[in-house]
């Protein structure tokens, strides 16, 4: 940042390293915050101990409890070192088995993401929404912008199932959801992805989501095909043909770097580019709202029995568990 250049460079590009800036300081801070802390309490500890002091004892295992929970913050954080983790994330939710109670679920993970990314003050923008035929989304693509989004949402790619007597059944049944997480790193303007043009097939169409009277007025929305390897993107969200095509191609890119990824790291193919069907037998993690209240990550078996706390945006416990799993392997 200090390059006489550097004010030159691209907006994005400078945002980029500014994030990255940004959460390095955080880190350094936060450190020494509480390493002065520790050494205080040390102190504080020791005198409260040679003079039997009850009432400052209490004070010093407080503070130590809170010491303990920040190491434990850090600590989560440190395992956020993979190259890709400090980058924006592209998140897309599509509902599988289950009709209209699976589009209701991609409704309410869509909701539970949204208040996850809300408590750690990260911004979401929609880029493309399909409305469920009777109620909820059939498919959805967002962004979400802040310090290591991709690093900390990765953990959720992957199919989630809901089990519940469903709204939409007047026998009152109980019925079996599906819905696929896919979670992708935003490609930044430092990695260079090349497409040629005689490789993209591109569409334009009026918009059918929210987003005003405009998007339905004209044929703003825009559907790229990938030729070569059959990936489609679209966005249509964006006032703007020119808006909703520089988006498409940057999720384009995002899943042709994704893809790149996998050919060279074959064992992470499951948990990226390669799901298998969106029905049972394949999920990640499962959540239970009848006959009893449970949620339960299938691949470190970490189970949650109060799910309105997940369901409104608590996902640190299974965050965490993935990544000291995933750290191991």
């Amino acid at each position: 940042m200090s390059q006489a250049d550097f004010w030159q460079k691209d907006q994005e590009e400078i945002s980029g390293f500014n994030q990255q800036s940004a959460s390095l300081r955080a880190a350094i801070e936060d450190w020494q915050i509480h390493s002065q802390k520790l050494e205080d309490t040390k102190i504080l500890a020791e005198m409260a101990f040679e003079e039997n002091d009850k009432d400052t004892i209490e004070e010093v295992k407080k503070d130590l409890l809170d010491i303990e929970k920040a190491i434990k913050d850090l600590e989560f954080h440190s395992l956020l070192g993979e190259p890709d983790d400090k980058r924006n994330a592209i998140i897309s939710i599509n509902a599988g088995a289950g009709g209209t109670e699976a589009q209701d679920w991609v409704e309410m993970l869509f909701r539970m993401y949204l208040k996850w990314c809300e408590s750690k003050n990260m911004k979401t923008k929609v880029i493309d929404f399909l409305d469920g035929d009777e109620a909820g989304i059939k498919s959805l693509t967002f962004t979400v912008t802040g310090p290591y989004a991709y690093g900390y949402l990765k953990s959720e790619h992957g199919i989630h199932r809901m089990v519940r007597i469903s709204p939409f059944d007047a026998s009152g049944r109980r019925h079996t959801s599906f819905a696929s997480v896919s979670v992708l790193p935003e490609v930044a303007q430092d990695i260079q992805i090349d497409i040629e043009d005689k490789d993209m097939r591109i569409d334009t169409y009026r918009a059918s989501g929210p987003g005003g009277q405009h998007v339905n007025k004209t044929s703003s929305a825009v559907r790229i095909t990938h030729l070569p390897t059959g990936i489609v993107v679209q966005c249509q969200n964006e006032k703007s043909q020119h808006r909703n095509r520089e988006m498409a191609m940057k999720v384009l890119k995002s899943k042709l770097y994704e893809l790149e990824k996998e050919k060279q790291e074959q064992e992470k193919q499951e948990r990226h580019h390669n799901q298998k069907e969106i029905a049972w037998g394949s999920q990640i993690r499962s959540y239970t709202f009848n006959p009893y209240r449970l949620v339960k990550d299938h691949r470190t078996n970490v189970e949650v029995g109060d799910l309105d706390r997940v369901m409104n945006g608590d996902l640190d416990v299974f965050m965490d568990a993935y990544l000291r799993a995933y750290r191991k392997n």
